[in-house]
């Protein structure tokens, strides 16, 4: 059974950083696109940003551009979310995902292997 466990949650200020980490078990790490979504109270889930297998390429949502950076490390199966510049609007669950794919998907629907998910609030 594959599991994607997420940490780095937490209470942070406006304008401060958070680094999320999600580490994969018993998965073929290197050959699926990670990507991590969130989603706030009576919204959808929308991607964040998603990577591709070896990290040539990676794809952000508006909202979080030049903000936020994504990166993986296959030796260690984790994919990491640098979250800087933090606004209040960024207060969510942040879940990580995994698909079998080449290129990043922007569609939750798409990826059928999901982690727990953490919080993330961000107050003023």
């Amino acid at each position: 059974q594959v599991q994607l466990v997420e940490s780095g949650g937490g209470f942070i200020q406006v304008g401060g950083s958070l680094r999320l980490s999600c580490t994969a078990s018993t998965l073929a790490f290197s050959l699926y696109v990670m990507a991590w979504f969130r989603q706030a109270p009576g919204k959808d889930r929308e991607i964040v940003a998603g990577i591709n297998w070896n990290g040539s390429s990676a794809h952000y949502g508006d909202s979080v551009k030049g903000r936020f950076t994504i990166s993986r490390d296959n030796v260690k199966n984790t994919v990491y979310l640098q979250m800087n510049s933090l606004k209040s609007e960024d207060t969510a669950v942040y879940y990580c995902a995994a698909l079998r794919a080449s290129t990043v998907v922007v569609r939750p629907g798409a990826y059928d292997k999901w982690g727990q998910g953490t919080q993330v609030t961000v107050s003023s």
